[in-house]
């Protein structure tokens, strides 16, 4: 392993068939297939169960399943999102495998919303030119499949579950052989402080890197962890420069930092218009579909109408829905709103992009297997392909769900073949890779800022050049601080943080979600490729 975060010798070590490091749709689905299987399996979460990024998606997920759609449809609407960089064949294998993979889920447990003759209601959300978004509780599909997927997991007593586990860095044989992970358990217990779970294969299910910037609609947890052990682990990572911001992100003032609450696209699929304070819409005639045209396109709309106005934020108008349809189809939207002094019934919504999802991440092939031999990513922490340079609204469920079941079919298959043996790993060799230096707690701050400002949604060779050598600056080893949670996840962020710049300053080019001031138009004959890491140097 080329590097790994300083941190003491593991005090405790335990062993599994397979290691799931992360608890969303992704993660889970793995850990319950490999089960099926008859793998041991292992869940090693952050905080608890139930509390990464998954819980927290409103629209839902999409998928052929409505009547005269097709997953070639599907397919041609994530292909037009992804602006020329998604794998075709990893789109078809998404579009095609997914509406079974959805029968799946709710043969699991999982409850859609159902029509009066118990069918699954559709919406549409920005890019989709069907309705083909199934959607629970309204406005809460995540933390409806997040209920199911647990109730699963917490029924099978032969599924071990870690939780409050921070995961340092990747254990490897003599051969470059993923076999285990350090990690951090914060409480008490058998299991205090930092061990090692040896394991026949690593599946890396972390969820995204939100946390690097300002505002993000993402919980606190979601700092980079996953695609930071990768880059130290000498896999390859691609595509960090596509961060989709999402547009509609509730705006709560110059001031406010970390999660902010998300306004579902599904309120536009619905019918709500973006506004400026003129009342005027203004995406009307930008794209075909105005308010539902791809992500990127709105987002910029927005930015570039925040700029012609002077003003910090756009509104998102549903007062014609009602009382009603607010509190059936939207309650958690309504609730938020309503929470920060804001009645979507009766006044419009202030909004404003902020980083949702990461496009780019861990690259992987069709079965999820990354760059090092045993070590396997899916959900967004991974880049399989699907989402090119631009996320398709609600693929992201889908995708970790579909490349979750393809990588527990992996492992099956080699199972079955006798060629996922036991490896063995000298954990005292793994200890001697050369230590990252840690940076302070206070450093995750000023990151932030000096990524929003200068690496968010409008780059610069300029801004982009300010933002790495502020990078630098934080990584001064006269900074550097003791081994900490705190520390630890500064440090994570700090190397994403980098590598995200890096591949920003080298695209010259405005394609998808990485919008290039200094260079405006998207450029096929140089840019039709991805920007690649190997490590982190």
């Amino acid at each position: 392993m080329p590097y790994r975060l300083t941190a003491p010798a593991p005090g405790w070590t335990t062993s599994t068939d397979v290691v799931v490091i992360g608890s969303g749709v992704a993660g889970l689905t793995v850990a319950l297939n490999a089960r099926k299987a008859g793998l041991r399996a292992m869940v090693v979460t952050k905080a608890v169960l139930d509390e990464g990024s998954t819980r927290w998606a409103q629209g839902g997920i999409a998928a052929a399943l409505g009547e005269g759609d097709t997953p070639e449809q599907h397919l041609q609407d994530t292909l037009v999102a992804g602006a020329g960089l998604c794998d075709e064949e990893a789109v078809r294998a998404l579009v095609t495998e997914g509406p079974d993979a959805v029968r799946r889920l709710i043969e699991a447990g999982a409850a859609f919303d159902l029509d009066e003759d118990g069918e699954i209601v559709l919406t549409r959300e920005g890019g989709h030119h069907r309705r083909r978004i199934a959607h629970a509780g309204g406005d809460a599909t995540g933390a409806e499949i997040e209920r199911a997927l647990v109730a699963a997991i917490e029924a099978d007593p032969g599924l071990e579950l870690i939780e409050h586990a921070l995961v340092l860095d990747l254990l490897t044989d003599a051969d470059g052989h993923a076999s285990g992970v350090t990690l951090h358990v914060m409480g008490e217990g058998q299991r205090d402080g930092v061990g090692a779970i040896l394991a026949r294969a690593v599946v890396l299910a972390t969820g995204g890197m939100g946390q690097v910037f300002e505002a993000t609609s993402n919980p606190a947890v979601s700092t980079g962890d996953g695609v930071a052990l990768a880059l130290r682990a000498g896999a390859e990572v691609t595509d960090l420069e596509f961060v989709q911001f999402h547009p509609t992100v509730l705006w709560l003032g110059p001031d406010a930092k970390g999660q902010q609450p998300l306004v579902s696209e599904a309120v536009r699929g619905e019918g709500a218009h973006l506004v400026d304070a003129d009342g005027v819409r203004f995406m009307v005639g930008q794209h075909e579909l105005a308010e539902l045209a791809p992500r990127d396109i709105v987002a910029k709309g927005i930015i570039r109408r925040m700029h012609a106005k002077g003003t910090r934020h756009m509104y998102l108008d549903g007062r014609h829905f009602g009382a009603a349809m607010w509190e059936h189809r939207f309650p958690t939207i309504l609730a938020a709103c309503r929470a920060n002094g804001i009645d979507p019934v009766t006044e419009p919504i202030p909004v404003a992009p902020a980083a949702h999802h990461a496009s780019g991440g861990v690259r992987t092939d069709l079965h999820g297997r990354t760059t090092v031999p045993g070590l396997y990513a899916c959900g967004e922490v991974a880049c399989t392909g699907v989402h090119g340079a631009n996320r398709l609204a609600s693929n992201s469920l889908l995708e970790g769900l579909v490349f979750a079941e393809r990588i527990a079919a992996d492992l099956a298959a080699l199972n079955a073949a006798g060629r996922l043996p036991a490896r063995t790993v000298n954990i005292g060799a793994a200890q001697a890779a050369t230590p990252v230096p840690l940076l302070p707690a206070r450093a995750r701050g000023e990151l932030q800022h000096l990524m929003s400002a200068g690496a968010g949604v409008i780059r610069s060779a300029e801004s982009l050049a300010a933002t790495a050598k502020g990078l630098a600056d934080l990584a001064d080893p006269a900074r550097g601080a003791d081994p900490s949670v705190e520390t630890w996840e500064a440090t994570n962020l700090h190397q994403v943080a980098t590598a995200l710049t890096t591949s920003a300053a080298l695209r010259e080019e405005t394609r998808g979600c990485h919008w290039r001031e200094d260079f405006p138009d998207r450029d096929d004959a140089h840019w039709h490729r991805h920007v690649v890491h190997p490590l982190a140097d």
